[in-house]
């Protein structure tokens, strides 16, 4: 008997951008020439993030909200407000090209819950101040609201918004023994060295130059760039409750950082979902339901 093998298509593999070749060979040509160099450009691209275009649901969503602004020694920090008069207040803190407006669903299911919500733009995005991000300085931001709005009860982070807020740390409360009631993740990396990684992968950077992007962060922080790791630096994160969800078609954060998380992190309430990305997790209303029933019991 014959027997007839099925074979799987094979994958296709999506063109590369021309400017994206480009940009590979101009850094290969600058790393042939100087490591240094090659890295202050790749440098410059992996903190400048895009000012994207405004989607159309942004602006009715902030309209809602109180604009008042948050003073930083760089510039001044766009944050804004829904139901001043809410029992607890509960700050969201955004991820890497958004910004507050990108919290618009969520903000108003909290608001009409009874919570106070507050969300911030990051340093370079919104109308904040800057043109360039690093994870220490999305931290001192959120630290400088934190510190502004006083006592915070829940705290609800995205992508790199959790990495800023959790692997640096921002720390909440410290007049009221430094422990924040609850802290909800979403989408975010396991891995600040990964996500780095992948950039360098990307622009097929040489290994020296990517080495060099670490010695930097070392440089100017003090630490090595695997301490922000929220496998590393998760557990140790003063929360009497945490809940993180993360999509197992993230094409943005791998699905396996969220369970590399929750298997270093004891306690934490860590909950899968299924065909919603990187970004619909932020709106999809099973999600939304979930994170109101964690932040409003």
């Amino acid at each position: 008997m014959t027997t007839t093998r099925t074979l799987a298509p094979s994958p296709v593999t999506a063109p590369v951008p021309p400017g994206l070749n480009l940009l590979r060979l101009k850094l290969r040509l600058m790393a042939a020439v100087s490591t240094d160099w090659a890295f202050g450009s790749a440098w410059r691209l992996f903190t400048t993030p895009r000012r994207l275009p405004e989607k159309h649901w942004e602006a009715p969503a902030l309209a809602e909200a109180r604009q008042f602004f948050v003073p930083m020694p760089a510039g001044n920090v766009a944050a804004y407000e829904w139901n001043a008069a809410g029992t607890r207040t509960v700050l969201l803190v955004h991820g890497w090209e958004h910004r507050a407006s990108f919290w618009g669903v969520l903000a108003r299911e909290l608001a009409a819950a009874g919570l106070r919500v507050v969300a911030l733009d990051g340093p370079a995005h919104g109308a904040s101040y800057g043109h360039r991000l690093t994870l220490p300085a999305y931290a001192r931001a959120v630290q400088a609201v934190a510190d502004a709005l006083g006592d915070v009860y829940g705290v609800v982070a995205h992508s790199l918004g959790g990495a800023a807020t959790v692997g640096v740390p921002v720390r909440f409360n410290e007049g009221a023994g430094g422990q924040l009631p609850r802290l909800v993740l979403l989408a975010v990396p396991g891995s600040t060295v990964a996500v780095a990684r992948r950039f360098a992968d990307m622009l097929q950077l040489p290994p020296a130059v990517e080495a060099r992007m670490n010695r930097y962060i070392r440089e100017q922080h003090g630490r090595d760039a695997e301490s922000f790791n929220l496998t590393r630096a998760g557990h140790r994160f003063p929360a009497d409750q945490a809940l993180l969800l993360h999509d197992d078609q993230d094409a943005s954060i791998p699905f396996e950082e969220a369970r590399e998380i929750a298997a270093s992190w004891p306690g934490l309430d860590f909950r899968a979902t299924s065909g919603l990305g990187h970004n619909q997790i932020m709106r999809d209303p099973a999600v939304l339901a979930r994170i109101v029933a964690f932040l409003a019991e």
